[in-house]
């Protein structure tokens, strides 16, 4: 049985509870649960904090191109940014799969149909890469 947040915000239990189950804090009540709420937004800080990682890895390759870098030392970085973006790529594909595909699972035959066809998508431009 769903409730309604103190923001008049429709909330399904589950995801209150998963979120708690997570070790994280319930979704905030601007956050409309399940159906639009985004798989990852229960570790959010730390999907941020390495994409600001990798951001800084993209500055370093600049600077070091700037500072006429020795070539390899140039695509050894390159290789580190490029296993740092694939890891959060797949960390992100895992939370779609586990939130956002198992919702549609319970909830809409359809969805879960747009939801495996978006996943498959995303695996093969990973696999391409």
């Amino acid at each position: 049985m769903s409730a309604v947040s103190a923001d008049n915000v429709l909330v399904q239990p589950e995801c209150a509870a998963a979120g708690s189950a997570l070790g994280a804090p319930a979704p905030a009540a601007s956050e409309v649960c399940c159906q639009s709420q985004h798989g990852y937004l229960t570790d959010k800080s730390r999907y941020l904090a390495r994409a600001k990682r990798i951001e800084g890895q993209a500055r370093g390759i600049g600077r070091m191109i700037d500072e006429d870098q020795y070539c390899i030392d140039i695509l050894t970085q390159i290789s580190a940014a490029t296993s740092a973006l694939q890891g959060l790529a797949l960390a992100l594909l895992d939370d779609h799969i586990r939130h956002c595909v198992v919702q549609a699972a319970q909830s809409d035959p359809n969805e879960l149909t747009t939801k495996l066809d978006e996943a498959t998508a995303a695996i093969a431009r990973l696999v391409r890469t």
